[in-house]
């Protein structure tokens, strides 16, 4: 299944995408928040009987995030290999963990804000995990049990922020709209082999990152279950789960982001995003 939330109204509804139909299934469901998924919410939208419900063609402009606000979101630091080449760091040993603040979460096709005082807004497509259940000192071998699907996701980064004002990471990604999650969950089943899916990004038509899954340092198992040794996975939470060779920062000069770009991206079989870059007010 493929599940997305879109504007109505002024109300966000839950839906079922299929052919390009979007089935509105709010009279089962109020959102597709942690109670869905904790309480067995795919299992029941499996057996609901899509067409005797109201439908509306497919519109990318009326979509919201595919899930409702998660109580985290739990990124990947240099995930895969070339990633961490280009940027000259080593190989890690260990997953890298940061958060990006739920308060960035932006539609699949929302704008992009440039920060105030940005000097180095960067890009990172990603492939995003979305937890069906609660997870806690999850064995690696059980791990994709606690997955509920996967998602398209761009971990937008303001590189001064992150890297040049002291502290972690968060700085510089938990800015307004730098999460932009989306345009649908597709569940487990929807998805052949999530070890290999290219991830594409163009900025302005010209493509700068071109990668593939296979690259990742720690598989999705792996990450599942480390993450779940220093904290709970509750329902709906996010894990984006690194980005490959392309940043804005590893290109010799660096490129990075300014108001009137176009950014496209996305990933084998979880579709597209794209978005305009905008300043701050």
């Amino acid at each position: 299944m493929k599940l997305v939330r879109f504007y109505q109204n002024n109300f966000i509804k839950p839906a079922v995408l299929v052919n390009n139909k979007i089935f509105d299934v709010s009279s089962f469901f109020l959102d597709f928040n942690d109670y869905f998924f904790e309480f067995g919410g795919l299992e029941k939208l499996q057996k609901i009987d899509l067409s005797n419900l109201p439908s509306y063609d497919y519109r990318p402009e009326v979509l919201s995030t595919c899930v409702a606000r998660p109580s985290k979101i739990v990124c990947i630091g240099l995930n895969f290999r070339l990633h961490a080449q280009e940027t000259n760091s080593p190989i890690p040993k260990e997953p890298i963990l940061f958060f990006k603040s739920t308060s960035a979460l932006n539609n699949p096709n929302g704008n992009l804000i440039i920060p105030r005082n940005s000097e180095k807004t960067d890009w990172e497509v990603e492939l995003a995990v979305v937890i069906g259940k609660k997870a806690s000192y999850v064995d690696e071998n059980n791990a994709l049990d606690y997955v509920a699907g996967y998602c398209l996701h761009n971990d937008y980064s303001e590189r001064s922020f992150q890297i040049e004002r002291g502290g972690q990471w968060n700085k510089g990604k938990g800015c307004d709209s730098f999460a932009p999650l989306g345009p649908f969950l597709a569940t487990k089943d929807e998805i052949k082999d999530v070890n290999n899916l290219r991830l594409w990004l163009k900025v302005n038509g010209v493509t700068k990152q071109d990668g593939n899954t296979n690259d990742f340092i720690f598989n999705i198992p792996f990450i599942v279950s480390y993450i779940s040794q220093f904290m709970t996975l509750l329902p709906g939470d996010v894990i984006s789960t690194g980005t490959p060779a392309g940043v804005g920062r590893g290109f010799n000069p660096p490129q990075y982001l300014k108001p009137g770009d176009f950014v496209e991206f996305g990933i084998d079989g979880l579709g597209e995003q794209k978005q305009l870059v905008v300043a701050s007010l």
